[in-house]
């Protein structure tokens, strides 16, 4: 029972959390504006998220760092190619030219 009143106040506080976050913005009208230095920093928010997502995938084989991991080798052969080229494809199409060459044709 006791279980259940914690997973309740968890849920309670991630809801109203969310919602104040998000209301702020609409309750504050046109008067509330964020600082520049925060503005700024905002706008690297969605390549963090991504790289949140994506390193521990890329670091990580089964909960362990394995530096022989294949994905791992593809993620550095799309940086390599995404900081050579401008195209927005060629990245994609190394890494994964190299992720299917490594799990297919090499069975690592």
């Amino acid at each position: 029972m006791v279980d259940g009143i914690w997973l309740w106040l968890t849920l309670l506080a991630i809801g109203s959390t969310t919602i104040l976050t998000r209301g702020s913005f609409v309750i504050g009208g046109e008067g509330a504006r964020l600082p520049p230095a925060l503005q700024r920093a905002l706008r690297y928010a969605p390549a963090a998220a991504l790289s949140a997502l994506i390193m521990p995938d890329l670091l990580l084989d089964a909960g362990a760092f394995d530096p022989a991991n294949p994905k791992l080798a593809a993620g550095i052969v799309v940086a390599l190619a995404a900081l050579r080229s401008r195209n927005p494809w060629l990245p994609f199409i190394a890494g994964m030219g190299v992720l299917l060459v490594l799990r297919k044709g090499l069975g690592w």
